[in-house]
């Protein structure tokens, strides 16, 4: 495993210990949401769990809705302290899953706020950790299959953790929570072991996620004649530009991007909440209520690492074209889905969507390496995490409110993907890309 994450220099310039240090991550939080899974939604009558996942949104995603853009510029005044901020998540966690496991059992109402908690701190991590990644990467390693290593680390490691929380539980509803705390405290400590890089700003600013003309480009340079006049005086050399102007914005490919992935995020929490408790009510092809989740389970994360793995062999080329390509991909099969509502049709869409949406984010990832200047690149990484994280909250919200009919359900949601669709079409005739066509910055 060592000789794995090692591989193409990533063991000498320190991505295979932010490899490793996200396994521990991802491990560690399914074993937090197996025992949430557990008490909330496995325990009790599907009526009963409906509500229960209903106050959970409402008492942990909503705040987490309005601490979520508070995140990205938050992390962006400690850029000299991450290494700190990813250990002080793990610590945090480890403290939570430790005072949850005391209240696991009943029907207290802290497990609620101890959860939000756990999810603050587990994105403030991922945030982290996105804006690390492209100061860690080996020289030779482009920065999709940097992400796609990080990503199939954590996806590996989830794996592990949901046959080792399923043990676990077996000995107690408690028992997943004690392991978390081992596994996050083990993580606070590797957090100090990465490369000192990862605490370096030089040359860091805030990043705006939307494009506006740069007010400088439109002013002519001072001394220069206008037309049909002489110049009065001669004509002095332009000063350089300083980067808060012109550095501050990003692209319209990367707000292309931004809205596609957020598009695909919020399929990804429509799909989650909305199959569990439908397959768990009517599962689809005379399976029993479990076996269908194990299947839609296994399909979606299957999708996921597929996705990952392309993302790590495909050149980094028309990215635009890429993420447009995933989101099409979606669309039809959420359409196939709700017109052919079956067991096929329904693992097929889990696992399109797992595919698409880990691709398309891994491409998001190319087209800020592409188009957004370094200078700020890392805050541009943190904002979009927030917003990918605030698209699940809202196709999750969808999917649990919506009634519990297949066809219906999966109908509305390849509308919204339809729209989207058309959205990001529009925008990419507009940018007049052309499938394949490399940008020179692409390695």
């Amino acid at each position: 495993m060592r000789r794995a994450t090692s591989a193409d220099g990533a063991g000498e310039s320190g991505l295979a210990k932010l490899i490793e240090l996200h396994a521990l991550n991802s491990f560690g939080d399914m074993l937090i949401t197996i025992a949430l899974a557990s008490t909330i939604f496995f325990s009790v009558p599907t009526g009963e769990a409906r509500g229960r996942v209903a106050l959970y949104l409402l008492i942990t995603m909503a705040p987490f809705a309005l601490l979520a853009p508070v995140i990205g510029p938050l992390l962006d005044r400690l850029p000299h302290g991450r290494r700190a901020a990813m250990a002080m998540s793990m610590l945090v966690r480890a403290v939570l899953a430790w005072t949850m496991a005391g209240s696991i059992g009943g029907a207290d109402l802290t497990l609620y706020p101890e959860a939000l908690g756990c999810l603050v701190a587990s994105k403030a991590y991922g945030v982290v950790r996105s804006v690390v990644v492209p100061r860690l990467k080996p020289a030779r390693v482009t920065l999709v299959k940097a992400n796609s290593r990080v990503t199939l680390a954590g996806l590996l490691a989830t794996g592990l953790a949901a046959a080792v929380g399923g043990g676990l539980h077996l000995l107690g509803p408690s028992w997943p929570l004690r392991g978390a705390f081992l596994v996050f405290v083990i993580g606070t400590l590797m957090a100090f072991h990465l490369p000192h890089q990862v605490d370096s700003a030089k040359g860091e600013q805030r990043a705006v996620l939307h494009a506006r003309p740069d007010p400088a480009a439109a002013q002519p340079v001072r001394g220069a004649a206008e037309p049909g006049r002489a110049a009065a005086e001669p004509v002095q050399a332009a000063k350089p530009a300083r980067p808060k102007a012109s550095l501050r914005t990003v692209g319209p490919a990367v707000v292309l991007g931004l809205r596609a992935v957020a598009a695909l995020r919020g399929l990804s929490g429509f799909l989650t909440l909305f199959l569990a408790f439908l397959l768990r009510v009517d599962p689809v092809g005379g399976l029993a209520p479990t076996a269908a989740l194990g299947l839609l389970a296994i399909a979606a994360g299957g999708g996921n690492a597929l996705g990952s793995v392309l993302g790590s062999w495909l050149r980094t080329r028309g990215s635009e074209v890429t993420i447009t390509a995933m989101l099409l991909l979606a669309t039809a099969a959420a359409a196939a889905a709700a017109l052919w509502y079956g067991l096929a049709t329904v693992l097929v869409v889990a696992a399109v969507a797992g595919i698409a949406g880990s691709l398309a984010k891994l491409a998001l990832d190319a087209l800020i390496q592409r188009d957004v200047p370094e200078a700020v690149r890392t805050s541009t990484f943190a904002r979009s995490e927030t917003l990918m994280q605030l698209s699940w909250v809202a196709g999750g919200s969808l999917g649990i409110l919506l009634p519990l009919d297949g066809a219906l359900g999966l109908s509305i949601a390849a509308a919204v993907l339809g729209v989207a669709l058309v959205w990001t079409l529009l925008a990419l005739v507009r940018l007049g890309v052309r499938s394949g066509a490399p940008h020179p910055r692409v390695a």
